[in-house]
């Protein structure tokens, strides 16, 4: 995603986005537990190009340090999921372009590197945005610009929390809500994939770790 500084201004003035410094309380569903989706050591329920993703000290790892990203990549999960919490931790290390996301209700596009389906973006002025990948092509909501540097450790771990639940979509970075959006569209799709990004551009390395998921019925 890049590009889009005038989308991103719009979304601004028209108000398209939700800042507060409360967390959302986890919603209470009856028979629902906490599911790891990466072990820490394989990547088994995943699939990707994997020149571009590795396995170091328990994170996964997209991007390399001493080559540019030459296409987008993603790293996804071989099941899909509809209504759910997903909760990782993540880090942004070398380019201060870097730019990456976690991709949700997502579908791959065959024999292509692409993926169509919602972003919760990272990195350059789209932190804690709501990205439509390879559809819409555009924010669909955003935080303010000036509270970004409030919320994101730059080089260091930060948290990120998806709830997709029906039309809605909350996205939380470190503890702060950024965006609380409801999906319009009725022919969006509701079920997919979840995938970690590395964008292309500069060099980089995306960490992605403690990645855990409750799904609602």
């Amino acid at each position: 995603m890049k590009h889009l500084l005038h989308l991103f201004t719009g979304l601004l003035l028209t108000g398209c986005y939700t800042f507060n410094l409360k967390e959302p309380s986890t919603q209470s569903v009856t028979n629902t537990s906490s599911k790891l989706l990466f072990d820490g050591t394989t990547f088994n329920g995943w699939e990707g190009n994997m020149d571009f993703f590795r396995i170091e000290n328990g994170s996964i790892v997209a991007g390399r340090l001493n080559k540019k990203i030459p296409n987008n990549e993603f790293l996804c999960t071989t099941s899909e999921y509809e209504n759910f919490d997903l909760r990782l931790k993540f880090k942004v290390v070398g380019s201060p372009q870097a730019n990456a996301g976690i991709q949700f209700r997502t579908k791959r596009i065959p024999n292509h590197h692409e993926v169509i389906g919602f972003q919760a973006d990272i990195g350059q002025k789209y932190w804690g945005a709501l990205y439509d990948e390879s559809r819409r092509r555009k924010i669909l909501a955003a935080p303010p610009a000036k509270d970004i540097p409030k919320i994101v450790k730059t080089g260091d771990w930060n948290t990120y929390r998806i709830i997709a639940n029906g039309n809605k979509i909350q996205l939380i970075l470190n503890g702060y809500k950024t965006v609380d959006y409801t999906e319009k569209d009725t022919n969006i799709a509701e079920k997919g994939v979840i995938a970690l990004q590395v964008h292309s551009g500069p060099a980089c390395e995306i960490y992605y770790k403690d990645i855990n998921i409750i799904e609602y019925p």
